[in-house]
């Protein structure tokens, strides 16, 4: 059984608690019925998000159920073939650049330039932004501290673990502090300490009030850093919810069954089975 979409035009333009203040204002992020096709085949279907400032939203699903071309366009890398994407109340499409100043970008295949070191990939992207430079000094001081990367700082990034280049890739995508951050499995095939570097890292993100949205199949990671979770599969998001309500909505004992929960085949399968075991 999948669950009806919900329909935004039929909500309040208000949040209850929030004094009147417009949803556009009060939100960081907001998708509006994203399809993506790549010629007749449909890959993205009608897909609505909203990410408030200070909020961990998790998009859960499988490999192939469309993570990455959803994020793409979100950051405006990849134009929706329907839908709208504001950042800010920015719309992604017809002002690009002012609302890509306030975005943070991470994709599973973002690469270092390998004769430069952390420290010079930093100070590059920062004056890509326009830093002042004790601005920019203070906050790479301030990453490489938090990230741990202290010991291959002058290293070129050509030279770098997996887990490091990673930690420099987070580092370069917090830099100018924006305000919307989007990662995509920004912690797969890390060893337990870059994960934990960079989980902690997320979670300060969060403290300090920005929107972080981040891609993930691992659903430990999703249950211990989100605040609400979308379920995505073939494009197409089967629910949304903080963990306990999904796992309610879905009578499951926890997020993973509560993800197969939308998963016909999985469903088939588990019913084919019981049958087989009762008779």
């Amino acid at each position: 059984m999948i669950t009806p979409e919900i329909d935004f035009k039929k909500e309040p333009d208000t949040f209850p608690s929030d004094k009147g203040q417009s949803r556009r204002q009060l939100l960081a992020l907001m998708a509006r019925r994203l399809v993506r096709r790549f010629g007749d085949k449909t890959i993205i279907h009608g897909v609505d998000l909203e990410i408030r400032p200070g909020e961990v939203f998790g998009l859960l699903g499988p490999n192939g159920a469309g993570k990455t071309t959803i994020l793409r366009m979100l950051a405006g890398i990849l134009t929706p073939t329907e839908g709208t994407v504001t950042l800010d109340g920015i719309d992604v499409q017809t002002n690009p650049l002012p609302a890509r100043r306030r975005l943070g970008f991470l994709s599973g295949d973002t690469q270092l330039y390998q004769r430069l070191n952390p420290r010079e990939i930093l100070l590059f992207f920062g004056h890509l932004f326009d830093m002042d430079a004790a601005r920019l000094d203070a906050r790479i001081e301030r990453l490489i501290d938090e990230l741990d990367i202290t010991s291959f700082a002058h290293q070129p990034c050509g030279t770098l673990s997996a887990g490091q280049k990673q930690r420099v890739n987070i580092a370069r995508a917090f830099l100018h502090e924006p305000d919307v951050l989007i990662l995509d499995e920004p912690t797969t095939a890390l060893d337990i300490i870059s994960g934990r570097f960079i989980v902690e890292a997320i979670r300060r993100e969060r403290a300090a009030g920005r929107a972080i949205l981040f891609s993930t199949h691992i659903m430990g990671e999703a249950e211990y850093l989100c605040d609400r979770i979308a379920f995505l599969y073939q494009g197409r998001i089967q629910d949304c919810g903080k963990r306990d309500e999904l796992i309610a909505r879905t009578g499951s004992d926890n997020l993973t069954d509560a993800f197969l929960y939308y998963i016909p085949d999985i469903k088939a399968d588990k019913s084919e089975t019981g049958s087989r075991s009762r008779g």
